[in-house]
């Protein structure tokens, strides 16, 4: 029974950016560019290795996105001015103008999934899914540093 819970959020998260990949076609993101800039956009000046960690990708496939949303003005490289290494992210302004339909889709995707739920359904949901996430993240990291899972 609790492999479901995993197939569950499996499930939820592929028919989530499915929805967002068909719909963000009308405002000309590719697949997944969709989630960079929302990103960006919350985390103002950020280097593409934190964004890389935050959303749990490898650098290559960081830097790709990246780079074609610099190609489509829609964020902004630039260098750290205290550490030359680093590039930093912003969205653009045009950028801005798509997170704030990105934003709308996100909370009526919220609302859609929590249909049903009462408030403390989902602040216990909220404190569980937290802490899968944590999990997850830090055998994710592990893994990405070469350690080896034993089953």
């Amino acid at each position: 029974m609790d492999y479901e819970i995993l197939r569950n959020v499996g499930t939820i998260a592929r028919a989530l950016d499915s929805i967002s990949n068909i719909e963000f076609k009308d405002i000309a993101l590719e697949k997944g560019q969709y989630l960079y800039i929302s990103r960006i956009f919350e985390n103002p000046g950020i280097t593409q290795k934190q964004l890389s960690n935050l959303l749990c990708v490898d650098k290559t496939t960081t830097n790709r996105a990246i780079s074609r949303l610099i190609e489509k003005k829609l964020v902004i490289k630039r260098d750290d001015e205290n550490n030359k290494k680093n590039k930093l992210l912003w969205v653009s302004e045009e950028g801005s103008r798509l997170y704030d339909i990105l934003h709308r889709e996100s909370d009526y995707s919220t609302q859609v999934a929590l249909e049903g739920l009462n408030q403390d359904e989902i602040i216990k949901m909220t404190r569980l899914l937290a802490k899968m996430t944590k999990n997850v993240v830090n055998d994710w990291s592990e893994v990405k540093k070469g350690h080896k899972r034993i089953y």
